[in-house]
């Protein structure tokens, strides 16, 4: 079994990384050991912020079971070790009553430890749309990783990272149902199309009480604002062609993208969310570094 084995695709990449960083300096830098439990602090930049009783107790049952089939990540800090990776086998171990666990001894910097536990949940899936926002945030501001390096990383596309980044323009409101899980994050796409907070957070509540789908959503806020423009001629609604239009920049851009046009000219606007989404851009429709 080596180091790194089922550990998914986006820290291989990161321990292959390490390991030839080492190699050149004829080290070895990962290995499996035998570690105290008591020994292990969790780690308090960890992404995930909930964790569910029952989802642990089940883990917990099956490590007693069949044991733990796959170590978790630490870094060595003094006599102690700092947990990096799989805080779910972890606690489950404990609760099975383990006193010793695998783990996997790397020795790594701030970012990526910070790197190596949001790309463990990310792959899982277990974190909430909003942990997941906040975690590629602080990856881009406190170790200014790109979006591109992110999404190369986590196996995502570039806009579905920008897309990700985007949900932490809604209100406080929206990000608690988010978080609560009474919203998914395609709602949350969908509201973000919304410019009135005030409508955005009222569409999310009806959203949360009724049980809506996505579907059911679009559906809802075109329907209200049919009602506040009133009825409108066919020659003052967008054109069929202009929203082929701003679909396809938007897909190329990974922003959202508005065109409003006019009798003899019109407005094309598109959204930045950082000064590094505003270069991106920039480079991309003018295909030059300018900032």
């Amino acid at each position: 079994m080596t180091a790194k084995r089922g550990l998914g695709k986006g820290l291989d990449a990161l321990f292959e990384s390490m390991n030839g960083d080492a190699a050149e300096k004829g080290e070895d830098a990962s290995r499996i050991r035998e570690i105290r439990i008591m020994d292990i602090d969790p780690n308090p930049m960890q992404p995930r912020k909930e964790f569910k009783d029952e989802k642990i107790n089940e883990l917990a049952e099956s490590i007693r079971v069949h044991g733990l089939v796959q170590p978790i990540v630490v870094k060595p800090i003094g006599k102690r070790y700092l947990l990096v990776a799989g805080e779910r086998r972890w606690r489950a171990s404990r609760i099975a009553g383990m006193t010793k666990i695998p783990a996997v001894v790397l020795d790594l910097n701030e970012r990526q430890v910070m790197e190596i536990g949001l790309i463990e949940n990310l792959q899982r899936e277990d974190l909430n749309p909003i942990e997941e926002a906040k975690g590629i945030k602080q990856l881009m501001d406190e170790y200014k990783l790109t979006q591109e390096e992110i999404a190369a990383h986590l196996g995502k596309s570039r806009p579905a990272i920008t897309n990700t980044v985007r949900l932490l323009n809604l209100s406080d409101f929206i990000q608690g149902l988010l978080t609560e899980g009474k919203l998914s994050a395609g709602h949350a796409r969908t509201l973000l199309g919304i410019e009135d907070p005030a409508i955005r957070d009222k569409i999310a509540l009806t959203i949360a009480e009724k049980g809506l789908n996505v579907r059911d959503t679009e559906k809802l806020i075109k329907s209200m604002q049919k009602k506040s423009q009133g009825s409108t001629s066919k020659a003052a609604q967008k054109p069929g062609y202009i929203t082929e239009i701003e679909a396809g920049l938007e897909e190329s851009l990974g922003t959202r993208v508005e065109i409003t046009t006019g009798k003899k000219k019109g407005i094309i606007h598109i959204e930045y969310y950082s000064n590094e989404d505003l270069e991106r851009i920039i480079e991309k429709v003018s295909g030059k570094h300018i900032i």
